[in-house]
């Protein structure tokens, strides 16, 4: 996510009442950026940073250069095929706009699925307006994923709400963050 991903998490770190929680789960969570940030925020949560197993060393190397290690714990694993981990709250960034609707759905119920009771999931990316007329990166980065991809696409805050309640959520909400970013999140209850 870079810099501009960077300022996102730090302004999701702020406007989001975190302190609901006691566990997060990034559920490919790359580098552990959110976690890290996170983290410094809410020095009683504990963390997970999922990812695929490349990745894993790149993550380590950040969360100890932040030294965070004792907080936060790196696993690895394919969400499609393995278990979601276990967390109060189960973080996205990024990841549902490269995929088709069906699968946007499938893994919102695979998050459902893993999480207790009041537990909620939080997807972080470029939230198209409900008219589709205000966020240009967003529709652009809808037309990049529909190209690279085939079937993928950016979505809007109605479609994610439409899909949470297909996975079973019973309510949502958007959190406006940094340019052309938000995060939608879908509560369990």
């Amino acid at each position: 996510m870079g810099q501009h991903g960077s300022e996102s998490t730090r302004m999701l770190a702020q406007k989001f009442d975190f302190g609901k929680f006691n566990t997060m789960a990034d559920v490919g969570g790359a580098n552990g950026l959110l976690s890290c940030i996170v983290a410094s925020h809410f020095p009683n949560f504990s963390f997970i940073n999922y990812d695929l197993p490349p990745v894993a060393p790149v993550a380590k190397k950040n969360i100890e250069k932040h030294n965070l290690s004792d907080r936060i714990k790196v696993e690895s694993g394919d969400f499609f095929k393995d278990p979601i981990p276990s967390a109060e709250l189960v973080t996205m960034g990024n990841i549902l706009h490269g995929l088709n609707e069906e699968s946007k759905i499938n893994l919102m119920k695979k998050v459902y699925d893993a999480l207790p009771p009041n537990g909620a999931f939080m997807a972080i990316e470029n939230i198209i307006d409900n008219d589709r007329n205000q966020n240009t990166f967003g529709l652009l980065m809808s037309l990049n994923m529909l190209i690279e991809n085939g079937d993928a696409f950016d979505y809007t805050m109605n479609d994610f709400e439409r899909w949470a309640k297909a996975a079973g959520f019973k309510r949502t909400e958007l959190l406006t963050l940094a340019g052309p970013t938000s995060a939608a999140i879908a509560y369990k209850e």
